[in-house]
């Protein structure tokens, strides 16, 4: 009697794309960006004790607006980072495009916020950046993972078979 074994060995290409430099600087670029991300909701929360005082507040809104342009930055060097290294990590490219949508609308609302007194935009602005805070969290987490699919079994014609 014999029988095939069940063990899948990873292609050598999958074990190779599971180390490249490309992975680990998207991982640094988009931790990075993650910690910035934390950290505006940090400064927000400084400037928003001064409730309806722009004056008392404003060092504190410069910082967020700075840090703000900063995580842009940092997403877009992300998502190229993504699109030239990690094409085949559609999942990882999705996420960055999705990162710097977030961070486009989030500086857009802030503005208007601040430039043109829409104070009632902070309503939006706040649950959007819950959701930006979840895609800079997922996404170097997500790098981590490989990015391959275990390959397929055997078909059963394919199979060894027991014979007499």
């Amino acid at each position: 009697m014999t029988s095939a074994s069940t063990r899948v060995e990873p292609s050598s290409t999958a074990a190779a794309s599971a180390h490249t430099p490309g992975r680990r600087l998207f991982s640094i670029v988009t931790g990075l960006a993650a910690l910035l991300v934390l950290l505006q909701g940090l400064w927000a929360g400084i400037f928003l004790e001064h409730d309806g005082q722009r004056d008392a507040a404003g060092s504190w809104i410069e910082v967020h607006a700075r840090g703000g342009e900063i995580t842009l930055a940092l997403a877009v060097v992300a998502l190229v980072v993504a699109w030239v290294k990690l094409r085949n990590r559609r999942d990882l490219l999705v996420g960055s495009a999705a990162l710097v949508v977030l961070l486009v609308l989030e500086s857009y609302i802030g503005g208007l916020i601040v430039d043109d007194s829409q104070d009632s935009l902070t309503a939006v602005h706040v649950p959007l950046a819950m959701a930006t805070m979840a895609v800079a969290v997922w996404l170097p987490l997500r790098a981590r993972h490989a990015g391959h699919v275990a390959a397929r079994p055997e078909p059963a014609a394919a199979r060894p078979t027991e014979t007499d």
